[in-house]
């Protein structure tokens, strides 16, 4: 896969979680995947394994949030060989009542068209400050 067809998979993600559909994502993401929060908040770690997403973080991260999913807006999108990187900002309101609006940047690794390793950069105060 060219750095333009792993740019179009990340794009087509977002286009389709706005939509409330998360199932493409799901399907870029390879099986062993290692997708990495920065940071010493609760939600910080590597997640180890698309089941370990699932379970760890996406289903728990949804079910915080009051709509059940957080609406991405992406700013940026960078692509060279079988990296991606996105910038974007999200907003959100946590079922704790804390507005969760957060900045991201995302560096993604492909390997035959699959997201192997993904980093979570994001502002981590308020991760805490959102979800304890």
């Amino acid at each position: 896969m060219s750095a333009a067809d792993n740019k179009q998979t990340v794009r087509n993600n977002f286009e389709q979680l706005a939509l409330g559909n998360g199932a493409p994502l799901l399907d870029s993401l390879a099986d062993n995947v290692q997708w990495t929060i920065i940071g010493t908040t609760a939600l910080s770690k590597t997640f180890k394994g698309k089941q370990d997403v699932i379970d760890g973080l996406l289903v728990p991260f949804r079910e915080a949030l009051v709509d059940g999913h957080i609406h991405i807006h992406v700013e940026n999108v960078l692509g060279d060989g079988d990296f991606v990187v996105v910038q974007g900002h999200g907003e959100a309101m946590t079922k704790r009542g804390v507005a969760y609006n957060n900045t991201y940047c995302w560096v993604y690794r492909f390997e035959q068209g699959k997201i192997v390793a993904l980093t979570e950069y994001l502002d981590t105060e308020l991760v805490t400050r959102a979800f304890g």
